[in-house]
């Protein structure tokens, strides 16, 4: 799999859109563009091989399933891993015959996801910097009451941040990636020290991932339970995770209405002794 210039150009554009603070906005842009499941879907329409662009980017998902920028802070960027380390992961697939269904492929894949990770961190805060000398001119403006310079300054001037930190590098190291990963494949054979360790490594991110959710909405022992239903239905019953997300949905929308229904008894509950009070 090789990947032409126009390929690389579109992955770009995606970059530059689910980039924090993103052009397409913080829902649309990272919240949605910028999520691997939803980056692996584009990558695999843009790359021609849908089913491996979506297989990778779940794989990277349960990677970076917990990540959060508490007051811009950014450990990783999954801008950076969604638009170079899925279309990487998915040429280094194909170099090495591996599918992305396999131990070995899902290893690889959040492998490079992860390396890809801590170089967009780079990349999102040389964007921010940027923005500062914008943000400074927007000031200036605000001062001299020239408001309509803002609409060029939040609108048009900050594309010129992403196009440096986003749409180039994304560029670059898409359509040179390819010869890089041929080189990796070249010096690093499959049966070599250093692809093992790469395997071994990859095959524990996901466990991070699930481990760094988990301390996230575990509260106490029992809130384990509601959280490997779905694996014991899928384990039991032989159904997929996606029929056990829908009986998931429905056991929620269950606790909503009863919850919903406990909240109205208490505030009718409170309505009749105000009454009597005012009485």
């Amino acid at each position: 799999m090789t990947i032409s210039w126009l390929q690389a150009a579109l992955l770009g554009l995606f970059a530059c859109l689910a980039s924090m603070p993103g052009m397409g906005g913080s829902s649309v842009g990272n919240y949605t563009f910028g999520r691997p499941l939803i980056g692996g879907f584009i990558c695999g329409l843009i790359l021609g091989d849908m089913t491996t662009g979506i297989l990778v980017g779940c794989a990277m998902q349960v990677v970076y399933i917990a990540l959060v920028t508490p007051g811009g802070t950014v450990s990783a960027d999954v801008r950076a891993v969604s638009y170079i380390g899925i279309p990487l992961a998915m040429v280094a697939l194909k170099s090495y015959g591996l599918e992305a269904t396999s131990v070995e492929g899902a290893a690889l894949a959040t492998s490079f996801g992860a390396m890809v990770g801590t170089l967009g961190t780079v990349l999102f805060y040389g964007t921010a910097t940027i923005n500062l000398a914008w943000q400074h001119m927007g000031w200036q403006a605000v001062e001299k009451r020239d408001y309509h310079k803002l609409y060029m300054i939040d609108m048009v001037l900050p594309w010129m941040s992403h196009f440096i930190c986003s749409f180039i590098p994304t560029l670059i190291m898409c359509k040179m990636g390819t010869s890089v990963v041929e080189l990796i494949k070249t010096t690093l054979p499959m049966d070599g020290i250093a692809m093992k360790t790469l395997f071994t490594v990859g095959s524990l991110l996901p466990c991070v991932g699930i481990a760094i959710l988990l301390k996230q909405i575990v509260k106490q022992v029992t809130d384990f339970i509601p959280y490997l239903f779905g694996f014991t239905l899928a384990a039991s019953m032989g159904i997929n995770l996606v029929s056990a997300t829908v009986i998931a949905g429905m056991f929620a929308v269950i606790n909503y209405k009863i919850k919903m229904l406990s909240v109205s008894r208490v505030s009718a509950a409170g309505g009749y002794d105000d009454d009597e009070e005012d009485i």
